[in-house]
C-alpha cells in the first residue's frame, strides 16, 4: 500500500470561490492479483488530505496495519499546508477525502460549497489535560485568561477556533476580548517567539504544548475545554458530487476510517510510535505527547457551542443547523 506524502500548496489549487461549482473526480480503480489463486481483486485508489499534526498519524497507522487494504482501498496521504489548501482540493477532485476542523467546514458550507462531513475523527478532552492550550513565559505574569487582555497572542491562523475560544475565555474572565492582539505564526516558530518576547502567549496543540511544559512555561488555559468541551478537532470530509455519484464507495471508506479510529483509540502507543516516521518526531518527545481521542461519534453540544461562538465573534453570519451538519 502506498504511503507517499505529497505537499499541496495553495498556488497549485483552485481558490475556494472557484470550486463552488466544480465537480469531484471519481477515485481510480485498479486490479491486483490475489496471490496463490491468481484471481483479480479490485482496489480503489484514494488520495486523502491531511495536516502535519499529531492526530493525522492515526491514518498512517491505518495504512501500516492494513486496515484500508482490508476494505479495498489503496490510500495515499497528501499533506496540505493548511485547511485553505485541502478544501479546494477536495472540491476540485484532486483529493477524494480530507480531514478538516469543524469551523472550516461550517464556513465553507455557509459560503455555498457542497462539502460533506461524513464521519468523526479526532476529539479534544472534555476534562483533565486537553490537547490544545495557551502558554506564556514563566516570568511573564500571565497566569490566567484575564491576564491575556491587551496582550499579543500567537495563533497559527487568524479567525479560527483558537482565536474565538481565546476571546471567549477572556470575556468570561471579565476582560475585553477585542483588546487582544492576535498574530499569525506557525506552531514551530512559537517557542522561539515567546522566549524572545515577540509574543506574550501562544496557542498550540501537541507536540508544542509538551515542549512548552518541559520548558517550564505557564499553562494559561485549556481554551477549548473552557468554551466547547469535547469539541471535535478534526472530521472527515468529501465533496457532495462524489458522495452523490458513488455512495457505496463513500460508505465503505467511512467504515474503513471508523475502524482505523477505533484501532487508534485502543492503541495510543502505536500512534505515538508512528509519529517518529510520520512527523520525523524525536522518539522521547513522541512518547510524551498527549494523543487525542479518536472515534466516529461527535459531541453535538460542543459543535453547537462552536457555532454560537462563531456567530458571536463574527466568523459566521448565522448559526449552523446541526440536523443537516451532522453526518
Amino acid at each position: 500500500m502506498r504511503t507517499r506524502m505529497c505537499v499541496l500548496t495553495a498556488g497549485v489549487l483552485l481558490a475556494l470561490t472557484a470550486c463552488s461549482s466544480g465537480g469531484s473526480d471519481a477515485p481510480a480503480d485498479s486490479t491486483t492479483g490475489s496471490g496463490e489463486s491468481g484471481a483479480a481483486t479490485e482496489t480503489t485508489e484514494i488520495q486523502m488530505g491531511v495536516l502535519p499534526i499529531v492526530p493525522s498519524a492515526a491514518l498512517q497507522l491505518g495504512i501500516d496495519e492494513g486496515i484500508f487494504a482490508d476494505h479495498g482501498f489503496d490510500v495515499s496521504l497528501e499533506t496540505g499546508q493548511g485547511g485553505a489548501a485541502l478544501l479546494p482540493a477536495v472540491m476540485s477532485g484532486q483529493l477524494q477525502f480530507a480531514i478538516s476542523n469543524p469551523l472550516s467546514i461550517m464556513l465553507a458550507q455557509e459560503q455555498g460549497l457542497d462539502i460533506r462531513m461524513v464521519t468523526g475523527y479526532s476529539h479534544s478532552n472534555a476534562e483533565g489535560d486537553d490537547v490544545t492550550s495557551v502558554w506564556a513565559k514563566a516570568d511573564s505574569g500571565i497566569a490566567s485568561p484575564a491576564d491575556l487582555a491587551g496582550k499579543t497572542v500567537a495563533v497559527n491562523t487568524l479567525k479560527t477556533m483558537g482565536e474565538i475560544s481565546i476571546k471567549e475565555i477572556v470575556s468570561k474572565a471579565g476582560g475585553d476580548p477585542d483588546s487582544i492582539n492576535f498574530v499569525e505564526l506557525g506552531f514551530p516558530d512559537m517557542p522561539a517567539a515567546l522566549e524572545s518576547g515577540n509574543i506574550d502567549a501562544a496557542w498550540v496543540p501537541e507536540p508544542f504544548q509538551t515542549i512548552f511544559k518541559d520548558s517550564g512555561a505557564n499553562l494559561v488555559a485549556y481554551n477549548y475545554q473552557e468554551t466547547m468541551p469535547g469539541v471535535p478537532t478534526m472530521s472527515v470530509i468529501t465533496a457532495g458530487p462524489l458522495a452523490e455519484s458513488d455512495p457505496d464507495m463513500v460508505q465503505e471508506f467511512v467504515a474503513a476510517v471508523d475502524e482505523v479510529t477505533t484501532f487508534a483509540e485502543d492503541n495510543p502507543d502505536k500512534v505515538r510510535a508512528t509519529l517518529t516516521t510520520f512527523l520525523d518526531m524525536d522518539e522521547a518527545l513522541a512518547n510524551k505527547v498527549l494523543v487525542e481521542h479518536f472515534g466516529a461519534q461527535m459531541n453535538e453540544d460542543s459543535l453547537q457551542a462552536l457555532s454560537d461562538l462563531s456567530v458571536k465573534y463574527g466568523l459566521l453570519q448565522n448559526p449552523v443547523d446541526m440536523a443537516t451538519f451532522m453526518p
